[in-house]
């Protein structure tokens, strides 16, 4: 009896173990152009619930400059990474837009309303079919544009 029931109790915390979050940092990089690289950088902040801290990290010639942004408070991780004739990159979320501008070396806030038009997609940040935070090019997975609140 007690070998079974201390198998029930390994196996039981092996099970809670798969369903947990990690809090460890776990990055996902994109090489935007040549020298420029993007890396959104998710946390967990709970054990169980999809929560998520993000952490935007940009590296050109010459400059890097980190962000934080908008937290995942259940299922909202996914970014989009644009750029525009100016190549300047845009990172636009459900609920923030962050855009990197080369020449100031700079990321700033910015409202959804004066995102220009006619940005070029360049893949997004997101979570693949298990659960691995990674980020995607246009070639593997097309634009999801977010959908106003």
């Amino acid at each position: 009896m007690t070998v079974r029931r201390t198998a029930a109790v390994l196996a039981a915390c092996a099970w809670l173990g798969v369903g947990c979050n990690s809090d460890v940092p776990v990055p996902a990089v994109a090489v935007v152009m040549p020298g420029t690289d993007v890396t959104v950088t998710r946390v967990a902040t709970h054990p169980f619930l999809a929560r998520f801290n993000l952490t935007l990290t940009v590296n050109a010639a010459g400059c890097s400059v980190g962000s934080d942004l908008f937290p995942d408070t259940g299922g909202v991780s996914r970014r989009n990474i644009y750029r525009d004739s100016a190549a300047r990159l845009y990172v636009i979320g459900q609920f923030d837009v962050r855009r990197f501008d080369p020449r100031g070396c700079l990321i700033e806030l910015m409202e959804f309303r004066s995102v220009e038009s006619g940005l070029q997609y360049l893949g997004m940040f997101d979570s693949d079919d298990t659960g691995h935070w990674s980020f995607f090019p246009p070639e593997k997975r097309s634009e999801r544009p977010f959908q106003p609140l």
